[in-house]
């Protein structure tokens, strides 16, 4: 394989999907087009048990994410945060995953895909206060990082409203820097919704300091969501990459006629088991749920929800496997 020691270039692209198969197109378009590293992606709205349907959808992907519809299956809920990492981008970790926020870190860089609630949300101050203090603990503890936030902000980041303010103060206390400012070319509206005759700019990226070579606000020739997706190309200085221009020759001699089995000799355990234990537990309650409605005598295609729960099991633990090296 190809493998380059020097400085290169990692490409993340942030998109709000606005449920699955309306951004799925898009990011098939994407990832063959600008052979992105990352996507960080918003709203995918899909419950627990369906996420497996990114990686088999995009297998050359792995992913890292939540779903707040664990909490809630009969409704639909859209805080649901997920990044896509091309399987050949190496030495990932997930630092921590709930319904609104998402940590992982690659090589040495902390990327946080965070989703802040929208105008009339309860308590939507409160909010916005306790997940930017989240964001600063993160960056805070992982202190040797340099930081990427791809955001629905879902405010005016110009404003002078009470939000505003305080996403303004803290990407000043923080030393953030918004892309759109670095490149002012692309302060543009990210959300377009041509049938309501709305827009506006409320994605972003913000970088630690002089980390971002290129950012630009995409205008995709397939886009079913009413928002735009967002890329930056980032310097990458520490780790080589292996890029996916594989040597044939040598993939041709070692595939064909080997066994492949886990090895833990050199994978980060801790970082298996935590992963594990936050996408496998709440499983317990899939399986609670159809054993008590089983036990009432309600119909319930049991064979079909013990396959589902088998195959999501599978999915997780390949994912685990992929991301620590085992």
């Amino acid at each position: 394989m190809a493998v380059d020691n020097s400085a290169w270039t990692l490409s993340v692209v942030t998109y709000n999907m606005h449920e699955f198969n309306q951004g799925a197109p898009t990011i098939e378009l994407l990832s063959s087009e600008s052979n992105v590293g990352i996507f960080m992606l918003q709203e995918h709205w899909l419950t627990l048990m369906s996420l497996g349907t990114f990686e088999k959808h995009f297998f050359s992907y792995f992913a890292f994410g939540s779903s707040a519809m664990v909490c809630c299956v009969a409704n639909r809920m859209v805080v649901l945060r997920l990044l896509l990492i091309k399987t050949y981008v190496k030495n990932t970790t997930t630092v921590h995953c709930d319904e609104r926020l998402v940590v992982v870190k690659v090589f040495n860089y902390l990327f946080i895909n965070v989703y802040f609630p929208c105008s009339g949300t309860a308590n939507r101050l409160i909010i916005y206060e306790n997940l930017l203090s989240d964001i600063e603990v993160w960056c805070d503890r992982y202190n040797d990082c340099e930081c990427v936030i791809a955001a629905d902000f879902n405010c005016d980041l110009d404003g002078t409203d009470a939000v505003s303010m305080i996403v303004q103060n803290f990407i000043q206390n923080d030393l953030f820097v918004r892309c759109d400012d670095k490149f002012p070319n692309q302060k543009v509206s990210t959300y377009m919704n041509q049938a309501l005759r709305q827009q506006s700019r409320i994605a972003h990226i913000l970088s630690s300091m002089n980390v971002v070579s290129s950012f630009v606000v995409m205008d995709p020739s397939i886009d079913f969501s009413d928002h735009l997706p967002l890329m930056a190309e980032l310097f990458v200085n520490d780790c080589p990459v292996t890029t996916p221009s594989c040597d044939k020759a040598k993939n041709s001699r070692c595939d064909e006629n080997m066994q492949w089995q886990m090895c833990w000799n050199n994978a980060y355990k801790n970082g298996y088991y935590h992963y594990t234990n936050i996408y496998l537990s709440p499983l317990v309650y899939v399986i609670d749920n159809m054993l008590q409605t089983s036990s009432i005598n309600v119909l319930l295609d049991v064979t079909s929800c013990i396959d589902q729960t088998y195959n999501t099991v599978v999915s997780i633990l390949k994912s685990a496997s992929n991301m620590f090296n085992i």
